[in-house]
């Protein structure tokens, strides 16, 4: 009986210590396998916390001036290749008065797009019409042989009329009106190429370097430089709202901006600036759009 109880201590001490040893190498694991964290998808699970990605901020793009008005009469668009001087000229208008009318800080600075006022604020433009060209008056009187007894009346007459009409002439010259200016030509030579819609806007007078080149009427002088390509030095007067006249290639100038000039006054002299040869580029725009300024100008 006591043999036997020693033997089944013996068994319970084995059982025991290798019980102890299977719980030992167990517990001591020194390569573990990699844990990865999946999301219920079978996919990678995402940070909790992700780093947030700045974005870039879109600029503001602020409409140019004036874009409320594209379209509108009245109104003109920048084009590529325009500036402040051809706009003026090309809508029958000074630069000055475009400065004006728009707030120009800088007017050589002008936008692809930006809308300008090209016509006086409280003009209707729809009101604005194309008047007809008139055909030049051609007066003829017979010769009369007793003219000759009244010719010292007839001077002192003229002399009292040549006064009265320069103060009206300067006076004409600085007033906007619709009335028909009265026209002399700009150069004393003949017409050596005439207007050509397409190729030639104008009239073309060639001559010397330093002839004259004259006012073909009253006006005030809206520009005078060189700012416009292919007219060199020129000179643009405006006449009223109607018509506005150019005289291009000048060597020299011989008034400035705001000056009242009348008709036949000596303006510039001839030369070849900006041109292949001495000539006189002369223009009319009516209402902004060229013209043929033959039909105009009086017969010689």
């Amino acid at each position: 009986m006591q043999k036997n109880t020693f033997r089944f201590k013996n068994i319970l001490l084995s059982a025991g210590l290798a019980g102890l040893a299977v719980l030992a190498g167990c517990s001591s694991t020194p390569n573990k396998a990699p844990v990865e964290a999946r999301d219920i998808k079978g996919g990678a699970a995402k940070p909790s916390n992700p780093v947030p990605v700045p974005s870039t901020p879109t600029p503001e793009v602020k409409p140019l001036p004036g874009a409320e008005n594209a379209g509108k009469p009245g109104y003109y668009t920048v084009k590529p290749g325009d500036n402040l001087i051809r706009i003026a000229i090309d809508n029958g208008q000074s630069t000055r008065d475009l400065i004006k009318w728009n707030a120009l800080e800088n007017p050589n600075r002008i936008e692809v797009g930006q809308v300008l006022r090209v016509l006086a604020p409280g003009v209707d433009a729809a009101a604005v019409t194309t008047k007809s060209v008139p055909a030049a008056k051609v007066e003829s009187r017979p010769l009369d042989a007793k003219a000759t007894s009244t010719a010292g009346a007839a001077s002192a007459a003229s002399a009292t009329t040549a006064s009265a009409s320069a103060s009206a002439s300067a006076a004409a010259a600085v007033r906007d009106n619709d009335d028909d200016p009265v026209w002399g030509w700009p150069a004393a030579g003949a017409v050596n190429v005439g207007f050509d819609e397409q190729r030639n806007k104008g009239l073309a007078f060639y001559g010397k370097a330093g002839d004259a080149v004259l006012a073909a009427a009253d006006g005030r002088v809206v520009y005078a430089g060189s700012g416009l390509r292919g007219y060199g030095n020129l000179v643009i007067i405006k006449h009223n709202s109607t018509y506005l006249t150019a005289y291009a290639h000048n060597q020299t100038l011989l008034v400035k901006e705001d000056q009242a000039v009348r008709k036949g006054q000596k303006i510039a002299e001839m030369g070849s600036s900006d041109a292949d040869q001495v000539k006189l580029h002369f223009e009319v725009r009516k209402q902004g759009k060229p013209i043929d300024p033959a039909k105009l100008l009086p017969g010689r």
